[in-house]
């Protein structure tokens, strides 16, 4: 039964990868294309995600073969890799979102940025719904933890589709802008429990640390 639980929650992981590398790309150049900062900063997330679940993928496996929970160097040089271009990420958008208020700057359509928040959304809820069911048949907190960093990415969307929302019925260049800090402020706590993870935390993406430290099959 572990092995059919395990097998779902590394195609969970490897599905995280690959949809999160398609979000970013498609995000950051619809972003680009429209000069959508909300859109553009959205997708540069998904491709810092990508290393954060290229963390998780390589830590299940590790569990699977050894049922050992506490993060390996790989893993914590991931994390803090994850963290530091979550604030890298945080500041660029700040700054460049302060500038585009100042110039009163306005996207050319936040049409894509509607279309994806939306596709986002549906798979998010998808990924949350399975990572909660395997990481508790698993009582893995690791795997409940990713469930959780899942729900971070939800809230990302939300952000971008109130704010393209916002902008397409009223037309207000500042909401994009608005948008833009948002999203700076929620990268910025990803950094933020991304190195609190790589000190060798059970926690993530504002899930409750877990005293819990080890894997039980």
């Amino acid at each position: 039964m572990n092995e059919k639980l395990y097998k779902r929650a590394n195609y969970l992981a490897l599905f995280t990868i690959f949809y999160n590398l398609v979000e970013g790309g498609a995000s950051v150049w619809l972003g680009a294309a429209d000069e959508t900062l909300a859109l553009f900063g959205f997708g540069v997330d998904s491709f810092i995600e990508v290393i954060s679940a290229i963390g998780v993928w390589h830590m299940l496996r590790r569990i699977k073969a050894n049922e050992g929970e506490t993060r390996d160097e790989f893993e914590q040089r991931a994390l803090r890799i994850t963290g530091a271009a979550f604030y890298t990420l945080s500041v660029g958008l700040l700054l460049t979102a302060g500038l585009n208020l100042y110039q009163q700057h306005k996207p050319e359509t936040t049409f894509w940025g509607i279309v994806i928040s939306l596709l986002s959304i549906s798979f998010m809820w998808y990924l949350i719904h399975h990572k909660i069911k395997v990481g508790t048949a698993l009582n893995s907190p690791a795997i409940l933890a990713d469930a959780a960093c899942s729900k971070a990415c939800l809230s990302l969307s939300a952000v971008l589709m109130l704010s393209s929302i916002g902008y397409a019925l009223t037309g207000i260049g500042s909401l994009d802008a608005l948008g833009a800090i948002l999203i700076s402020w929620l990268t910025f706590r990803e950094g933020r429990e991304a190195f609190g993870k790589a000190r060798g935390m059970n926690c993530s993406c504002s899930c409750n640390c877990s005293a819990s430290r080890t894997e039980t099959p």
